[in-house]
């Protein structure tokens, strides 16, 4: 079944053969699919060769590896992220039908890294809160987020109030108006401790966003480290015709 003449990759050339097993329900979501050992004696490959392809499959969501048990045809499509707007995990998660949760990692008031201040534009000795989250939908973790937010500007905020949707306790209780962020993105690779909290294999890659955060009149709110599962999200740029 494979081409050792042609062009195309061996690995890709096994990646195709396993989405058109996919595509003709020959395997179905939550099927286990063969193991890599299977694979190199069906192909007379490289154990290295049938890996490339199978990771390439989990990082487009396609497949998910199970530790100790396996790797199975996933059911979870991967969430399309544009990048204009400005909402919050939780509204984007509910507006795309899915149950939005968090679990709270840290939550601590404490003086911030010269570079946290000089972004939110503190002044010496000013607090910042710093509050971390696995960010969950419909039961599977989507990212970790860290976010940095003056003090100040919330005193009352507590544990349990920054575990749930920040963006509406700023708006809504804080009495602010939030009017736009500037972010940048790039790739990243997990630390041991991060895949533990995202339920990956350690050097999965994952995207890197951070975001600061305005409200209106110029002021910035909030400094955000995101880091999301690449099989799990892909990021839109819509371009208008210039």
């Amino acid at each position: 079944m494979i081409d050792r003449q042609s062009p195309i990759p061996v690995y890709f050339q096994i990646e195709q053969y396993i989405e058109n097993l996919i595509e003709t329900e020959d395997l179905k979501v939550g099927d286990r699919i063969p193991s890599e050992k299977e694979f190199t004696e069906q192909f007379h490959v490289s154990r290295m060769t049938v890996r490339q392809a199978v990771m390439d499959l989990v990082v487009q969501g396609i497949l998910v590896r199970l530790k100790g048990k396996g790797t199975f045809v996933s059911g979870q499509k991967k969430i399309e992220k544009p990048l204009t707007g400005l909402t919050g995990f939780t509204q984007e998660m509910v507006s795309r039908g899915l149950k939005p949760d968090s679990r709270l990692l840290g939550f601590n008031r404490l003086h911030p890294s010269e570079k946290i201040a000089a972004k939110l534009k503190l002044a010496e000795g000013q607090e910042i809160f710093e509050v971390k989250r696995t960010r969950i939908a419909d039961g599977y973790p989507m990212a970790i987020e860290t976010t940095f937010i003056p003090s100040v500007l919330v005193p009352e905020l507590t544990a349990e109030k920054a575990n749930q949707s920040l963006y509406d306790y700023i708006e809504k209780v804080g009495g602010f108006a939030i009017d736009h962020a500037e972010q940048t993105l790039e790739a990243s690779i997990v630390t041991i401790e991060e895949a533990k909290f995202l339920e990956v294999p350690k050097g999965s890659p994952v995207l890197l966003i951070e975001r600061l955060s305005f409200l209106k009149g110029g002021i910035p709110f909030e400094f955000t480290k995101s880091l999301y599962r690449a099989d799990r999200y892909k990021f839109i740029v819509r371009l208008p015709n210039a």
